[in-house]
């Protein structure tokens, strides 16, 4: 049984870690690098581990220095949040030769549905509909050739990761050498695999997504579909369950397709299976997250199912429940709030001077934040992830706006607040060098 975990992650995700293993009786280790020393899932976790400096090759990246932080403080298991090293089959592999467990699918399903475009393939295998497009592609003439094939406007999307990264929309060919040269660049960056596939651009179409859980028995259950439709740069903004425009049937028919590639790939732990759905109601596999997903929120507040404990339970070998036990109840909202300047969206960082979170009947508030915490240039821009829940989509539409409207009029001058200080340097290991 897994009675201490390593969590693999940074800021709001990490957080909501630590707080799942608390309330499951488990001891927990933080990552920090040197510019995280006060972020506030180190100040949450039971024990902390600095590895690295603020780059996140050379510290959230680096697996050398991960792996060690896991052997010295004797955890049993690695939980990698989202981003990261989430997705990264290598890692799972060098985590299971330490006999460390990994909370999340086999390196074999990993590698199966990570890879965007060798999961496309399976998908098609299956008979599951999906976008025109190709395989991975090496070169920029398979690329080219590629590009002609499919048409214009298209997709460059990265194979691996995630999260709207090393994704670029080209309108017309003598755009696509410069979007190539910046997608490949970007998914270095943020995954350490530059590979890239290219896809047909369907126009106004709508993301849905459906979130499944599938244990060590065999047994695959769904817990309905997301909307994640309202996105800027191809980055999720606002997401909701149940999305507006799926009936009961077709949430049964995409229900069954997720299960049915679930099954096929013997996935394990919790895992979306991401669709575009057009005009005319037809719905095309595009990918899955082999991870939880930042939304994962607005999911556990219409099942009342808690995804992060269950990927905890999966991983010791406990069963998930039957699909007729998973019940939609209401609806939900979320909203990214992200550090940037709100006129021309571009970054921000700084010291946060004043922070008061919204509340009342119906919201929840997934952040690191706290009055004096520094935001930091090396990171992602997401702060906090604000949730409502309504009986209805109009009451959840409601709670929003009065949260959102809370967290702007909450917030407008600088107060002292009582000094929060880092931890007892007991709880800190040396931090290690590259």
């Amino acid at each position: 049984m897994i009675k201490k975990v390593l969590v693999a992650n940074r800021g709001e995700i990490a957080v909501r870690v630590i707080r799942a293993c608390r309330e499951l009786g488990i001891q927990t280790v933080a990552l920090y690098s040197q510019a995280d020393a006060e972020s506030l899932h180190v100040r949450l976790a039971d024990a902390a581990v600095c590895v690295g400096p603020p780059p996140i090759l050379k510290s959230y990246l680096d697996v050398p220095n991960i792996i060690s932080a896991a052997l010295i403080t004797q955890v049993d298991a690695v939980h990698p949040g989202y981003g990261l090293l989430a997705e990264n089959a290598r890692f799972v592999e060098i985590c299971e030769s330490h006999h460390l467990t990994f909370i999340g699918p086999s390196v074999q399903a990993m590698e199966r549905m990570g890879d965007k475009a060798l999961a496309r393939q399976t998908a098609q295998e299956l008979g599951i509909p999906i976008v025109h497009g190709s395989l991975v592609l090496e070169d920029d003439e398979a690329v080219r050739k590629a590009a002609q094939d499919i048409g214009f406007p298209l997709l460059i999307k990265a194979a691996a990761g995630g999260g709207g990264k090393g994704i670029r929309t080209v309108q017309s060919p003598p755009d696509l050498p410069k979007a190539v040269a910046l997608a490949r660049s970007e998914a270095q960056a943020s995954f350490g695999d530059q590979r890239i596939y290219l896809e047909k651009f369907l126009q106004d179409a709508r993301h849905i997504e459906i979130q499944i859980l599938a244990d060590r028995n065999g047994r695959v259950i769904h817990l309905g579909e997301r909307d994640c439709s309202i996105q800027r740069r191809k980055q999720k903004l606002i997401e909701e369950s149940p999305s507006p425009i799926v009936n009961e049937a077709l949430r049964a028919r995409m229900g069954e397709a997720a299960k049915r590639l679930a099954k096929a790939c013997g996935y394990t732990s919790a895992g979306t299976v991401e669709f575009l759905l057009d005009r005319q109601g037809n719905y095309y596999f595009m990918e899955m997250n082999t991870r939880i997903q930042v939304e994962h929120c607005v999911t556990e507040m219409v099942t009342g199912q808690d995804l992060v404990k269950w990927q905890i339970r999966i991983a010791n070998g406990e069963p998930v429940p039957l699909q007729e036990k998973i019940v939609i109840r209401g609806h939900a909202l979320e909203c990214r709030i992200n550090a940037e300047d709100p006129v021309e969206f571009s970054p921000s960082t700084g010291k946060i001077t004043a922070y008061l979170p919204p509340g009342g009947p119906g919201i929840r508030v997934d952040s690191h934040l706290y009055s004096g915490y520094s935001i930091e240039p090396f990171y992602d821009s997401l702060l906090c992830k604000i949730v409502s829940w309504g009986q209805e989509r109009p009451e959840a539409i409601a709670r929003m706006e009065r949260a959102l409207a809370e967290m702007e009029r909450g917030n407008p001058h600088p107060f002292r607040g009582i000094p929060v200080h880092a931890p007892a340097g007991s709880r800190h290991r040396g931090c290690f060098s590259t």
